[in-house]
C-alpha cells in the first residue's frame, strides 16, 4: 500500500484504523457534472466514452479534480461482458440500455461464449492502465462488474425490465437453462475482474442491481451463489496489497447475514436499511458501505449535514464504515450539494476514530 498518498479506503474496507471516515459516491462520475456532460457531447454517445479509453480516464478523474474523494471509480458500464458476448448493446436517450439480440432461447444460450478481457474487452482494460497511471497514488482505483444475476436479466429482458417476467419466467420454467447462463456470465466475470486487477484496480465491487427482487431461496441459487464463486475465484491480492471487494445487493437489507458469510471484505448498503443495525447484525466480519438516500442531495446543505451527521453516528465509533449513497447519485443534483456531503464527512467523523 505504500505507493498510496491516501490510502483510506482500503483500509476502512479492511477494517484497519482511519483517521476519518473514507467517503466517495456512487456514479460520482457522471450527468450531474457540467464537465462530464460536455464530453459526453464530444464523445456522441455514452458507448463511444466507455470505448475510449483516454475519454473514460478523463470523466474517470473529473470528479477527483472537484472534490476531496477518498476513492476513484472506473468509468464503465456493467453490460459491457454481455456486448462483448455479441449481445450487441445499446443507449436510448430516457430509456437506458437496449440489446439489439436478447437471449430468447436455448440455442442463444448454448452459443454464449467468454468473452477475452485482453481482446473484446482491451478497451476497459487499457482504461484501467491509464486511469491507475494518470491517479499516480492519489487514491486507489475501484475497478467492478455487475453481478451474474443482475447481467442476466439485462440478456434474457433486452434492456431495463418492471416485473422482470421473462427473466423470472426462465428462473421458475427452465432453471438449468437459468443456472448455465449464470455460469456463462461468472466465468466471463471472473476473466474479467482477474484483467482488471492486473492493471492496477485496488478494489473491486460487484453490482447485484437486481437481486433483490428474488425470493429469499431463489437469491441464494441463482445470485448470491454465483456471486460466491467469483469471491473464490478472482485475484485477492496485488504485488502492493490485498485487494478488498465490496458485494452490493440492491434491496438486499434482509440477506446481510448470508453475504457477510460469502467471504466478501465488505457489504453495500442501499438507504433502506439503518446502518447502526446493519453493523449490530454483520458485527465486525464485513465492513460497510453506504448509505445515505441519493435524494437528500436535492436539500439544502444543511439538511445534508444533518443526515451525515445522523448516518455517522448511527455507525458510531470504529473502522469499517466507508460513506457513501445507497446508490448511484442522480442526474439532477446540484454539484455544489456533493460538495456539502464531502466536506460533512470530513469535518464530522474524525470524533469517531480517535
Amino acid at each position: 500500500m505504500s505507493s498510496l498518498k491516501n490510502d483510506r479506503f482500503i483500509k476502512a474496507l479492511l477494517g484497519e484504523a482511519v483517521d476519518r471516515t473514507p467517503v466517495w459516491v456512487m456514479r460520482q462520475a457522471g450527468r450531474y457534472l457540467p464537465e462530464y456532460r460536455q464530453i459526453r457531447e464530444k464523445a456522441g454517445s455514452f458507448m463511444n466514452l466507455c470505448q475510449s479509453p483516454e475519454l473514460a480516464c478523463e470523466v474517470t478523474l473529473q470528479p477527483l479534480e472537484r472534490y476531496p474523494l477518498d476513492a476513484a471509480i472506473l468509468f464503465s458500464d456493467i453490460l459491457t461482458i454481455p456486448d462483448a458476448m455479441g449481445l450487441g448493446l445499446y443507449f436510448i436517450e430516457g430509456e437506458g440500455p437496449k440489446f439489439k439480440r436478447p437471449v430468447t432461447s436455448e440455442a442463444d444460450i448454448e452459443k454464449l461464449t467468454v468473452p477475452d478481457p485482453g481482446v473484446e474487452l482491451k478497451y476497459v482494460i487499457d482504461a484501467v492502465s491509464l486511469i491507475r497511471k494518470e491517479l499516480d497514488g492519489r487514491v486507489p482505483l475501484i475497478g467492478f462488474t455487475g453481478s451474474p444475476w443482475t447481467i442476466a436479466t439485462y440478456m434474457v429482458e433486452g434492456g431495463s425490465a418492471k416485473y422482470f417476467s421473462n427473466t423470472k419466467a426462465l428462473m421458475y420454467d427452465r432453471p438449468d437453462l437459468m443456472h448455465k447462463l449464470l455460469q456463462k456470465n461468472t466465468d466471463a466475470i471472473v476473466a474479467y475482474l482477474n484483467a482488471q486487477v492486473e492493471a492496477g484496480a485496488q478494489a473491486l465491487m460487484i453490482f447485484d442491481t437486481w437481486g433483490g427482487m428474488l425470493t429469499t431461496r431463489d437469491y441464494q441459487d441463482f445470485s448470491l451463489a454465483y456471486m460466491q464463486q467469483i469471491l473464490d475465484r478472482v485475484t485477492r491480492q496485488s504485488e502492493e496489497s490485498k485487494v478488498p471487494i465490496v458485494l452490493f445487493t440492491k434491496g438486499g437489507g434482509q440477506w446481510l447475514e448470508m453475504m457477510a458469510a460469502s467471504g466478501c471484505d465488505a457489504i453495500g448498503l442501499d438507504w433502506t436499511i439503518d446502518i447502526g443495525t446493519a453493523r449490530k447484525r454483520v458485527g465486525d466480519k464485513v465492513a460497510l458501505q453506504g448509505n445515505m438516500d441519493p435524494c437528500v442531495l436535492y436539500a439544502s446543505p444543511e439538511r445534508i449535514k444533518e443526515e451525515v451527521a445522523a448516518i455517522l453516528k448511527d455507525f458510531g465509533h470504529g473502522s469499517g464504515h466507508v460513506f457513501n449513497l445507497g446508490h448511484g447519485i442522480h442526474p439532477g443534483v446540484n454539484p455544489d450539494h456533493m460538495g456539502a456531503l464531502i466536506d460533512a464527512v470530513k469535518e464530522l467523523s474524525p470524533q469517531y476514530h480517535q
